[in-house]
């Protein structure tokens, strides 16, 4: 691939590097045994849950999962992109990164260093023009008059942009490459004829920053009556609304997001309560809550409180918002709904009741579960059995959502009673996708085999081997167990295979070899599953689970030859295979 990092340089790397070493000059670790322990820095924990082992080169959070290897502590920890991890190691390591292809991305992240140096200069830009412009007066009247004070302005690096369509030009376009680089950030519109003019004119302006702090985009609100009334920076190089969320910098850097989040959805909003002194507010920027919006917030703080108007557009926001949330309810994390009177929103409640009386409110919010409870018996007559069949089927993909465990459980137990039904039968009903009315298995039955299901050999096979990858050394000829027809059984062979050739290979290189894969996304959730084999065991265990394998290779060998035997006589040689293998496992 043109302009990538060799692979081999990647592995190489995070054998000279040690993630204790990296990890500890960021959070302090204690010894604990053979690991060093913390509380994690990604979620807020009172007791150490954060593992790092020296010996696998991972980390993880037995509290919210994070997991990884050096590379995606830095890029998770740091906020930074792949490359600049990868870079950021190899000045500590003293080696330089080689790039692969006529297009370096080193050239790329220079690039990129430059798009946001010069959102920086805008940024101050728009700040002086706050200060010194002639015709500032109505900006500073309008932040007066929405109770804003100087110090809020400030720490927000609020800004104006003044009227004219040339401003940025006549201050920054004195070069070519400038004048573009402001169109590639897309302060600049390029008209028909070829020419630009200023995106933002007569507004206030808010500068959008990443979770680093780089400014990537601005919202600007209308001074006067108009339309927009706001408006954002379009999607650049450096600039994914469906990735940011306005405020979330400074919830980080103030350490404010302790007991909660809260997810509201305008910037003028986050401003309006931290000038108030609520200081855990971010907003999505135009966009309904996404699913990397999510993944960001739960590394946060194991607290997510929404906060919607309480109209019918504000309840369907709402209910995205819920759905995309289910599969994050993982072990202590919490999603809460809060809906406002109708004509509120949250600069105008804060004013009214203060930070307290706020917080008070936030504090009443629906957890998921009610929300999501309510929403479903509304549209469901539950005292029918029409309208209970229609409630599970209404149900059972909010349900299929959740991760296995405690929530989903008590969730199918409180709709079991609105249905009139055992908690057993409806978990049937749910998992077996059939309609009521229809001749089914016992329901007991049916829970008991799915409770008692045994896992895979396979997957036994591959979690001890991201605990231990030596014990990939002692298997023969793994090449073979790839004509295995079972579900996981190639990625067990590639495992094997890339563990002899790279004999020294750690648990976290091995999940940094398969990142960005199909494959690497259950990798760490199987490092992270609880098998129960004790590791005085892993060599005995994994060995019995190869030899099973094989011998269920033998098996298929033998009915593919048998079942091809009655459509046409064999070969010599096939015949002696078929006799070799019926004597193996007779034998």
């Amino acid at each position: 691939m043109a302009g990538s990092i060799p692979r081999t340089f990647i592995d190489d790397l995070l054998t000279r590097v040690d993630i204790v070493d990296v990890i500890d000059s960021r959070v302090p670790l204690k010894k604990a045994g053979k690991s060093f322990k913390a509380c994690c820095p990604f979620h807020n924990e009172k007791s150490p849950s954060f593992t790092v082992s020296p010996d696998k080169q991972l980390y993880h959070c037995f509290g919210c999962g994070a997991s990884g290897s050096v590379i995606r502590f830095l890029m998770d920890y740091e906020h930074m992109e792949f490359v600049e991890a990868v870079e950021d190691l190899a000045k500590t390591a003293g080696v330089e990164v080689p790039y692969e292809g006529p297009n370096r991305p080193k050239q790329n992240t220079s690039k990129l260093f430059e798009l946001h140096e010069l959102m920086e200069q805008v940024s101050h830009f728009y700040t002086s023009q706050l200060n010194v412009h002639l015709q500032k007066a109505q900006a500073v009247e309008y932040l007066k008059k929405r109770g804003l004070s100087g110090q809020t302005v400030k720490a927000f690096d609020i800004g104006y942009a003044p009227p004219g369509w040339d401003n940025l030009l006549k201050k920054f376009g004195n070069n070519p490459q400038t004048v573009k680089q402001l169109v590639d950030t897309g302060m600049l519109v390029v008209k028909d004829n070829g020419k630009t003019y200023d995106r933002f004119r007569e507004r206030i302006m808010f500068p959008i920053r990443d979770r680093r702090g780089r400014v990537i985009a601005f919202g600007g609100r209308i001074i006067d009556e108009g339309v927009p009334k706001y408006l954002n920076s379009p999607e650049t190089e450096i600039f994914h609304k469906s990735y940011e969320l306005y405020g979330l910098n400074a919830v980080i850097k103030a350490g404010s997001a302790k007991e909660n989040i809260l997810v509201v959805e305008g910037y003028m909003d986050v401003v309006s309560l931290a000038n108030c002194g609520v200081n855990n507010a971010v907003a999505t920027l135009g966009t309904a809550i996404t699913e990397q919006h999510i993944q960001i917030l739960v590394k946060q703080s194991n607290t997510i409180v929404f906060c919607f108007d309480g109209d019918a557009a504000g309840e369907k926001a709402a209910w995205r918002a819920l759905e995309t949330s289910l599969a994050y309810l993982q072990k202590g994390m919490q999603f809460k709904f809060m809906f406002l009177p109708d004509g509120e929103d949250p600069d105008t409640m804060v004013s009214q009741l203060g930070a307290d009386g706020f917080n008070e409110l936030v504090a009443q919010a629906k957890p998921l579960s009610d929300f999501m409870l309510e929403r479903l018996l509304e549209q469901a007559d539950y005292r029918t059995i029409d309208g209970q069949a229609n409630l599970i089927e209404k149900a059972r993909p909010m349900i299929g959502k959740l991760p296995k465990g405690g929530f989903a459980n008590l969730m199918v137990g409180r709709l079991a009673k609105y249905i009139q039904m055992s908690e057993q039968e409806l978990m049937w009903q749910l998992n077996s996708g059939e309609a009521l009315g229809q001749n089914m298995p016992q329901p007991r039955r049916s829970i008991k085999k799915l409770q008692s299901e045994k896992p895979s050999t396979i997957k036994l096979a591959i979690a001890m081997l991201l605990e231990k990858p030596d014990l990939a050394l002692d298997v023969d000829n793994p090449q073979k167990l790839k004509n295995l027809l079972v579900p996981g059984v190639v990625l067990l062979h590639d495992l094997l295979v890339f563990i002899q050739e790279n004999p020294n290979i750690t648990t976290g290189a091995l999940l940094e070899r398969w990142r960005n894969t199909e494959e690497g996304r259950f990798l760490p959730k199987i490092l992270n599953w609880e098998h129960h084999v004790p590791e005085s065991g892993f060599e005995d265990e994994f060995v019995a689970a190869i030899d099973a394998l094989k011998r269920q290779l033998k098996d298929q060998e033998l009915e593919d030859l048998l079942n091809r035997s009655k459509l046409n006589p064999l070969s010599v040689e096939d015949k002696q295979k078929l006799s070799k293998l019926m004597a193996e496992i007779v034998g």
